[in-house]
């Protein structure tokens, strides 16, 4: 275990570690998950129950079952949860989830969009884990997406960069790595468990919104004083998220809402749901440089 400014690291993954694959929030293609879990197997040892593959509905299984298998795998001996998809149904359970035993025996807890709840709990909590791709898309990811993965698990320390990134805001900043999808980070707020680091690097993404929702989230983070907190934005992914009858672009809002902040701001991360979702580790410290540089250090 690793302590950076009383952020608890889980050990990193090593080849033949135990995992367990869990679906605590929508419902999602078998045939992807266990190509998914196929490609899992050949590195570590993989661990999950034949009711991974419930359905009700647009959730993956009813609530018991989910919470049950969440709270399974958190407390089992294995060195990472990662989730079979996002979609929506983790914010219904995760507040009934025990912290205990994941806090004295912290593993990695991996997945985004969804999944972004779970890591606002763990990082409530102090706990470091992992925003990326999950099993339904890793089974048929490029090999280089599924290198990259595989070394932010097995070297979650390693120093990053990410360079050339398009400057909306000029400055420098320095803080914990915190974020993930937008409309999660706006209803963790609604329900009161939202909490940003003060001077935390934040990093957005999303999908499917149209502008003027995407206006009223930040709006809404902006002046509930979450955003407030941050020293730095860096925006990924919004995917989809196509224009009204006004014909107003989400990059005009993103730009309008995030550098009324005026805090440092970087875009063209690749995170989220586009073609590149780069895997990584949130609780380290990271630092959004001069020419459009962050660096996880």
């Amino acid at each position: 275990m690793r302590y950076l400014r009383s952020v608890i690291f889980p050990p990193p993954l090593r080849p033949g570690d135990p995992i367990a694959v869990v679906a605590p929030s929508g419902s999602f293609d078998p045939d992807l998950a266990r190509a998914g879990i196929a490609w899992l197997e050949r590195r570590y040892r993989v661990r999950y129950r034949a009711s991974l593959f419930a359905r009700d509905g647009y959730l993956a299984g009813a609530d018991a079952r989910r919470i049950g298998e969440l709270q399974r795998a958190l407390d089992a001996d294995v060195r990472a949860v990662v989730a079979a998809r996002g979609g929506y149904g983790l914010s219904r359970i995760v507040h009934r989830v025990d912290w205990t035993v994941a806090t004295k025996k912290p593993r990695w807890i991996v997945g985004f969009s969804d999944l972004t709840v779970l890591h606002v709990e763990a990082w409530r909590r102090g706990i470091a884990s992992i925003h990326g791709p999950m099993v339904c898309s890793l089974g048929q990811a490029t090999d280089a997406t599924k290198r990259q993965w595989v070394r932010t698990l097995e070297r979650p320390f390693e120093e990053r960069f990410w360079q050339e990134l398009a400057t909306w805001r000029r400055g420098r900043a320095t803080g914990t790595l915190v974020g993930g999808n937008l409309a999660m980070l706006h209803a963790a707020a609604a329900a009161g468990r939202l909490q940003i680091p003060r001077g935390a690097v934040v990093v957005l993404e999303d999908i499917g919104e149209r502008p003027y929702r995407i206006d009223r989230m930040l709006t809404n983070l902006i002046t509930g004083g979450h955003l407030t907190r941050a020293s730095g934005i860096v925006v990924g992914s919004f995917t989809e998220c196509l224009a009204g009858p006004d014909g107003t672009c989400v990059e005009d809002v993103l730009r309008e809402r995030l550098r009324s902040l005026g805090v440092s701001v970087l875009a063209g991360f690749p995170v989220g749901h586009g073609a590149h979702n780069d895997a990584l580790v949130l609780g380290r410290r990271a630092e959004i440089c001069t020419g459009g540089t962050l660096r996880l250090a």
